[in-house]
């Protein structure tokens, strides 16, 4: 399916709209995120995201909106990985609590204009060579299998190549000044430290982009679909990192229902020549996997999952 501009640009206006509220009015000040307010501005975009989803289903119809849906689940779930990232990067960086907003709000920003270049590349790369498909399927079961089996995410941002140019190349101050990205150190500008994590904030999500792009690829190759769903999962990433991130290590087990995800939908693309697996399916096996994960997480103690391994 092939939309006009006018759809693509009333979009990104509908997004700047929204990100305008955010930074303007919701979090001009610095300040300490509380898991009450995460929650509730988490659940707002939720319900922004599920309203544009009705939309979709009144302007282009039932399977645009359920093919929305799924890729939103899709990203929504694979962007828990970035959650366990982000909390790793700001503490080996002492990020202060009150400025981690504003690193993800421009990381944020940042990810919205990569993913959306990659998703036009993933797009043109599909449309002229088809077996592209079995390509990305075969990444995506590998990706999964290696996810699963994975013990724990480990970043080690002293190895890091970005931090490591950074310093090379720019000057960078040995301390914070507040929230800024810019400071003034004996009489000449420099960088500051909250620069190098937003650097590495944005390339960390890039190579995260790199699996879940190609994952909604799988359940759909319309561009403005998997545009937009990406998008409003992205936009709620930041929410959701402060509602959620001092508990993640409660769901264990969600790094297997992720490598589950990755590995179902690869398998969809592999064998999309011989058998379409219908939307409707694809969306409750998704939803199932996740769900089984996660109440398993909360059903059988850590304990258990430590002594097994």
């Amino acid at each position: 399916m092939t939309h006009s501009l006018s759809w693509w640009v009333g979009f990104n206006i509908l997004i700047f709209i929204l990100i305008a509220i955010d930074l303007g009015l919701l979090h001009k000040k610095s300040h300490v995120i509380s898991v009450k307010e995460a929650l509730i501005w988490s659940a707002g975009w939720i319900f922004i995201s599920l309203t544009f989803n009705v939309g979709i289903y009144f302007w282009f119809g039932y399977d645009s909106a359920l093919q929305f849906l799924t890729g939103y689940l899709i990203e929504k779930s694979l962007s828990v990985d970035n959650i366990f990232v982000f909390a790793i990067l700001f503490s080996y960086f002492k990020v202060p609590p009150e400025h981690q907003h504003k690193v993800l709000m421009w990381g944020i920003l940042g990810a919205l204009v990569m993913r959306g270049a990659l998703i036009a590349i993933g797009t043109a790369l599909i449309t002229n060579f088809h077996w592209i498909i079995f390509v990305l399927g075969a990444f995506l079961v590998y990706t999964g299998i290696k996810m699963a089996l994975q013990k724990e995410i480990s970043v080690n941002p002293e190895k890091n190549p970005v931090v490591n140019l950074a310093k090379k190349f720019i000057p960078i101050s040995d301390d914070y000044d507040g929230d800024k990205f810019v400071t003034t150190v004996n009489g000449k500008k420099t960088f500051t430290p909250l620069l190098v994590v937003l650097l590495v904030v944005e390339v960390t999500d890039l190579m995260f982009a790199v699996d879940s792009i190609p994952a909604i690829f799988a359940i759909t190759t319309d561009a403005f679909i998997v545009y937009t769903s990406n998008v409003f999962a992205i936009l709620g990433l930041r929410a959701l990192y402060f509602a959620l991130s001092g508990v993640l290590n409660m769901f264990h087990y969600l790094k297997y229902g992720l490598g589950m995800v990755l590995s179902f939908v690869g398998t969809k693309m592999l064998i999309s020549e011989f058998y379409i697996i219908p939307i409707p399916l694809a969306l409750g096996a998704v939803a199932a996997i996740l769900a089984i994960s996660i109440v398993a997480s909360i059903v059988i103690p850590a304990k258990t999952v430590t002594n097994e391994g």
